[in-house]
């Protein structure tokens, strides 16, 4: 779904929203982004009755026999962009006739192609209404976001728009809260929770994998070409809250070697649909050269994906990142080096996947973020060789001015650099006399 977020980024999504809803929205940073700073369970082996697993997979099977005439996996229905430009679309507006109207307008009127819609997000909910058996039996189908998403595949097929599942994995309080031995343990007895008070799925236990592969599967065969993992990773929490932690079945395993365990399960497991296996990570994960404790390392995970997706939101570095004290008021300057950063180490690592870096189009401090801000960020993802991107705003509300027209520009457009609003083409100028001071 980087690091953390404040309430400030939170927008309504729909006039009405569940308390369930604002909980989740309120927590923006996962599903784009958050702060970057092992009692035993049954395992998937040891589960008595019915497992989770097993009827995830029992369900999913049913949905190829209910419904074949639905699975498009030969990519003729939704084209691959030669470079994906998308929006974020939470559960909400894709369900929205209204909501969604307006997206597709902005995508006609401009560069975008993309959306990116939740299936399942922090909440634990699934979206539509899913035949999962076991999605019913820990209550994740009573809060149907997305009534007929069939239908919303159809005009997003209509509209040229290439869809993607967003599905998030080892946030989910409902998961947790019914099968408590598949979170991470307390030494002091029953589940770890954070000083945050969340409660954490545990990465290694498979049944918490074949539970989302499932879904995926789903989804897939309902004509989503590509998959999107978000919170694939470990806790972030401080050292003193991680001294309390137990992860049933790491069986010596690094955090990376189990994250990498995971992308490479759901890949093969997904091989036979023909979709796309991508993961977003954090932003940091562009430049850091060893685990910050999320289980997420460059070299680690770009081979086992298709795309990775950073999310390299300024607002979200640390004081001091690339040498400046506010990194949000550098726009540009931030997401060049990650991107950079990133080209350079995936060139070193045969097969490795795409970049696809979240943007950000929302306010976190100062300054607030506008089309110059946002396009900043496009332009310096250009400049370091990346060609495709996805911008991230929690209400799926975007600055349409940000953004190429469908027919080009036809007045320069504007970008920040440094404490300037300047023309896109003076940028180079801008920075050497910048690099010269």
């Amino acid at each position: 779904m980087a690091q953390a977020v404040s309430d400030s980024v939170v927008e309504s999504t729909a006039p009405e929203l569940p308390a369930t809803v604002q909980a989740e929205l309120a927590e923006v940073a996962e599903a784009g982004g958050v702060s970057v700073a092992e009692s035993s369970g049954d395992s998937l082996a040891e589960a008595s009755g019915d497992s989770l697993a097993e009827s995830s997979a029992e369900s999913a099977a049913e949905v190829v026999d209910a419904a074949p005439g639905d699975a498009v996996t030969d990519g003729v229905r939704f084209p691959h962009p030669d470079n994906v430009r998308g929006l974020y679309v939470n559960a909400w507006a894709a369900g929205s006739r209204n909501r969604l109207a307006g997206l597709l307008e902005i995508a006609a009127r401009t560069e975008i192609n993309t959306f990116v819609i939740d299936i399942k997000d922090a909440t634990g909910y699934i979206s539509h209404a899913t035949e999962l058996a076991a999605a019913h039996e820990i209550g994740a189908t009573e809060e149907i976001r997305i009534r007929d998403l069939p239908g919303v595949l159809d005009r997003l097929e209509q509209a040229g728009i290439y869809p993607i599942a967003r599905i998030v994995v080892v946030k989910d309080p409902l998961l947790s809260a019914a099968r408590p031995e598949l979170a991470v343990q307390d030494t002091a007895g029953g589940v770890w929770v954070d000083s945050k008070g969340t409660i954490w799925l545990n990465p290694y236990n498979t049944e918490v994998w074949r539970y989302h592969v499932a879904l995926a599967r789903e989804v897939a065969l309902l004509g989503f070409p590509e998959i999107q993992w978000d919170y694939v990773r470990f806790p972030d929490a401080p050292a003193s809250d991680h001294a309390r932690s137990i992860y049933p079945g790491a069986a010596g395993q690094s955090k990376p070697e189990a994250i990498r365990a995971f992308l490479e399960y759901t890949r093969d497991e997904l091989a036979d649909l023909d979709v796309e296996v991508t993961a977003d990570v954090f932003g940091i994960t562009t430049t850091a050269s060893r685990d910050v404790g999320v289980g997420q390392v460059w070299e680690s995970f770009i081979d086992v994906v298709d795309v990775a997706l950073p999310m390299v939101y300024p607002s979200h570095y640390q004081p001091g990142s690339s040498g400046f004290d506010s990194p949000n008021a550098h726009p540009y300057e931030i997401v060049r080096r990650a991107l950079r950063d990133a080209v350079r180490r995936s060139a070193l690592v045969d097969g490795a996947g795409m970049t696809r870096p979240w943007l950000q189009d929302f306010s976190l401090g100062e300054p607030i973020y506008a089309a110059p801000e946002v396009r900043a960020q496009i332009q310096a993802a250009y400049d370091a060789g990346v060609e495709q991107w996805i911008l991230w705003n929690p209400g799926s509300s975007y600055t349409q001015d940000a953004l190429e027209p469908a027919g080009g520009f036809t007045t320069e457009p504007l970008m920040r650099l440094g404490d300037e609003i300047i023309a896109v083409s003076r940028r180079y100028q801008l920075l050497d006399s910048l690099d010269g001071r």
